[in-house]
């Protein structure tokens, strides 16, 4: 009997061990956050509190507008994205062009979007829930997509992550079902505003 107790204390721990793994594995590099930190130095501190206190719209301080006597663009808007490994962002990308291309002013040119990927188990995102305004879920279209997209709200609310995201996912998906689940069980059960497009 007590070799089996110790044979299942050290499985225990090898599982201990893989998982601690896998999430650092996912965890925002270091590069990410030290990139997002230079960011939010970049714009002082008063200038994002006096445009919130103003009313600015989340969607139009979204757009990185149009100077109208130059025609240049100013600094690029940061978008925060959880569930997509940087190596898809391309996707968030042609979402945001699917959108501009239905009529969505606001988007302005999807190119002028800094897109970041940050892992719903970073330990940096307390600070940048904090410094960024603009964050956004990537939802899959599969038989697993809210239970996975259900685990990382959960993350997010446990690790003091933003409370409004919009919600991202391919082009053509349907608000009725999966979105609007997800939207009424995260406002409802962890106080989550999802913007949903759909």
């Amino acid at each position: 009997m007590g070799m089996d107790q110790a044979s299942g204390l050290r499985q225990w721990a090898s599982q201990q061990e893989r998982d601690q793994q896998e999430r650092d594995s996912h965890a925002c590099p270091t590069h990410v956050a030290e990139a997002l930190m230079a960011l939010a130095r970049q714009v002082p501190a008063t200038s994002r509190v006096s445009s919130a206190r103003q009313g600015a719209s989340p969607t139009r301080e979204g757009v990185p507008p149009v100077s109208a006597r130059s025609g240049t663009r100013r600094q690029a808007t940061t978008l925060l994205v959880v569930g997509l490994p940087a190596r898809q962002l391309g996707r968030a990308r042609d979402l945001l062009t699917h959108w501009r291309g239905q009529g969505r002013r606001w988007i302005g040119d999807p190119e002028g979007w800094q897109l970041v990927p940050v892992a719903a188990e970073s330990s940096h995102l307390p600070l940048l829930a904090s410094q960024q305004s603009h964050w956004a879920l990537w939802v899959e279209v599969d038989a697993e997509s809210f239970r996975r997209a259900w685990r990382l709200l959960l993350s997010l609310a446990e690790a003091g992550g933003p409370r409004q995201l919009l919600l991202m996912h391919p082009p053509g998906l349907r608000r009725r079902g999966l979105l609007d689940n997800l939207q009424q069980a995260a406002a409802h059960y962890l106080g989550i505003e999802l913007v949903v497009l759909a």
